[in-house]
């Protein structure tokens, strides 16, 4: 290009023109460094680590077996069952910058989400964390229940109130303690039947639940009402635990992991360690799901950040729960073999039919 000037700039114009371009670039980086600390109203969801239910973990400075098996023996395993997780960034005490949500908008591993959607009202950062941690080890429950049940392996089982929430309908109806026998006189043994008949019983009515309470069986009144958050459902604002009585020992060491949707990997991990025969064949598979003890497996949240964690890991195939087709489809990583589940011994013809080469059912136009 030519240039028509005849003489260069006077050094009054250049100074002018340096000051002023140094004035956009200090200006640039106060609207950058702002972003940076001014808090967003969001939180973001990421990729998490994975975990290997047949490997072991760190716990403190001890190296110890993820699923410890005693009371039956237990047999040798050459792959890798991956349990995936969500790693979220923020929460309403601690809400991350404008700059990290710009990011997360344009990077397709993250998700951004409003934080009065990813934490409702009217419910504590803590108690979130309690209520995550007592879904993690009901989960861990219904696992042992479901692997134990697909084994042919007797087993018993309580509903056990963990904490009535405070401003709930249970709130100093039922008790900490309290043992649940029945509810509108139906028989309750598992956390995801007593779901199922809040869910069956509404809003408009009254249930009856009967509990033991210090020996004695008692009935109590409870209304529920619809949960907040995106998916409402009817509740009672309780935090239960399943206990069960197993015939063998399953310990599960997992820290600062919560939420139900390891329990489909739990399970499985149980079956292969107490199956003689090599069910994973040193396959590196990874996969997510709740589970009840029937062994039927669930949808759960983040599943776009699962799959990449599980190919970041370095997992072939990926087992997920059949309703969480809609949420996979568009967004499998390359490379990556998701297999929709729908049980615990969907899930186990799947690794066989791994195993054997054979065809394995894919979500519906994926």
């Amino acid at each position: 290009m030519a240039i028509y000037e005849t003489e260069d700039p006077s050094d009054q114009v250049q100074r002018r023109s340096r000051l002023a371009g140094w004035l956009m670039l200090i200006f640039t980086a106060a609207i950058v460094i702002g972003l940076s600390f001014f808090p967003a109203p969001y939180v973001i969801d990421n990729p998490g680590p994975t975990y290997n239910t047949l490997g072991s973990v760190s716990v403190g400075e001890e190296e110890m077996e993820l699923i410890l098996i005693s009371g039956e023996e237990t047999y040798e395993t050459t792959g890798s069952l991956l349990l995936t997780t969500v790693t979220r960034s923020g929460n309403p005490e601690s809400l991350p910058g404008w700059l990290d949500v710009l990011r997360g908008w344009f990077d397709p591993t993250r998700t951004v989400i409003p934080v009065d959607v990813a934490y409702p009202p009217g419910i504590s950062v803590e108690q979130n964390r309690e209520a995550a941690a007592i879904e993690m080890e009901n989960s861990q429950q219904e696992a042992v229940a479901a692997a134990l049940d697909y084994l042919g392996i007797a087993y018993t089982s309580r509903m056990v109130v963990s904490q009535a929430l405070e401003g709930g309908p249970s709130e100093g109806v039922l008790l900490s303690g309290d043992v649940i026998l029945k509810a509108n006189g139906m028989s309750v043994d598992t956390v995801s039947s007593f779901r199922e008949m809040i869910a069956d019983s509404g809003v408009i009515t009254p249930m009856t639940i009967t509990v033991e309470r210090e020996g004695s069986p008692v009935d109590v009144q409870v209304l529920p009402r619809m949960s907040e958050g995106p998916e409402r459902v009817p509740m009672v604002g309780i935090l239960v635990s399943g206990t069960y009585d197993f015939p063998l020992d399953v310990d599960i060491a997992l820290e600062n992991v919560g939420g139900p949707s390891a329990g489909l990997m739990f399970a499985l991990g149980v079956v292969e360690k107490l199956t003689m025969e090599d069910i994973t064949d040193g396959q590196v598979i990874a996969g997510t799901g709740t589970i009840d003890a029937q062994g039927l497996v669930g949808p759960i949240g983040g599943i776009r950040h699962k799959m990449h964690g599980a190919l970041n890991d370095g997992a072939a195939w990926f087992l997920a729960p059949a309703d969480n087709c809609p949420d996979v489809l568009g967004h499998i990583p390359d490379g990556l073999q998701v297999i929709p589940v729908a049980t615990l011994e969907g899930a186990l013809d799947a690794l066989e039919s791994i195993r054997a080469g054979d065809e394995l059912p894919r979500c519906a136009g994926s």
